[in-house]
């Protein structure tokens, strides 16, 4: 019984991995407009005439969504059904299901009727959210054994605190990563960690929002590496919670590394797309943990 939900409940993370991956595969290789106007049609045919490349990875973002709609609707029944006891299962069910709609609708509205830069940026902080509550309802799914849970775990004020700080700061750097990628300031700077050789900071509005971005970046890295070497210091005997934060302080650098990469490679697809794979992660993650902060005394 339980195996089967684990099952569908690991490949929905996994198809909810591959809308975040191709959401920004969509943007950075520039096939936004793929399919023109047309939602859910393409080129407002059924199977479109054309096939380039734009078109291709459009197309396949559409079905990567769709599908992932309804392993997502298949998982929320299925959890319903078989562990509606636990105390996080409904609520985690209504924000799984309404922010993957939520994120479907924007994206139509955008592909339809066009979107200005600063809404098309929070379009990936819905989709984080998006990915976020699946990811926690599949590790709700694996508790049901109790071999994976974690409870009656004593949090302190400064750990529980700056979890939750820390959650909603980066929430605001990816915002401010998703209007690099929507303004098209990824090439604004072409240094780093300088904006230019010889130019310390910025000049204009695109190389401010880059700029913006790496300093705001920067202070997660620092804060991050805090927050491990005090888990680790005092949490020592909680292993979710000291490897916990290893694995953060090891995706954040991963993260910045990619992001200087992403610049210094003048925007390599592939690296852009491990900078999107990696604060995905990172914020399920943190997630992850303040659904266990809910749980502590």
């Amino acid at each position: 019984m339980y195996r089967n939900l684990k099952i569908v409940a690991a490949v929905t993370t996994l198809m909810m991995v591959f809308v975040q991956i191709g959401g920004a595969l969509v943007t950075k290789s520039g096939s936004a407009e793929g399919c023109g106007q047309s939602w859910p049609l393409c080129h407002g045919r059924l199977i479109p005439s054309d096939w380039p490349i734009e078109t291709i990875i459009e197309l396949a973002h559409r079905g990567v969504s769709g599908l992932a709609i309804i392993l997502v609707g298949v998982l929320s029944y299925m959890v319903l059904k078989l562990i509606p006891h636990k105390r996080e299962t409904k609520f985690l069910v209504g924000l799984s299901v309404g922010f993957i709609l939520a994120q479907a609708l924007i994206g139509a509205a955008a592909v339809m009727w066009g979107q200005n830069d600063f809404i098309l940026a929070a379009h990936f902080g819905i989709s984080l959210i998006s990915f976020a509550s699946v990811f926690l309802l599949t590790l709700l799914v694996f508790e049901v054994d109790t071999k994976f849970e974690a409870r009656n775990l004593v949090i302190g004020p400064f750990l529980r605190h700056n979890t939750i700080f820390l959650t909603i700061y980066i929430y605001l750097v990816v915002y401010s990563g998703a209007l690099v990628r929507h303004t098209e300031s990824s090439l604004a700077c072409l240094s780093w960690p300088h904006c230019q050789p010889g130019q310390l900071w910025a000049l204009d509005f695109y190389q401010w929002v880059q700029m913006g971005h790496r300093a705001l970046a920067g202070i997660v890295v620092i804060w991050i590496f805090i927050i491990m070497i005090h888990a680790i210091k005092h949490y020592g005997q909680y292993r979710v919670i000291r490897n916990g934060w290893i694995i953060a302080f090891a995706l954040v650098l991963l993260q910045a590394t990619t992001g200087m990469l992403s610049v210094l490679t003048l925007v390599n697809i592939f690296v852009a797309l491990l900078h999107a794979l990696f604060i995905t992660l990172l914020f399920g993650l943190l997630c992850y943990f303040i659904m266990l902060l809910s749980r502590t005394k």
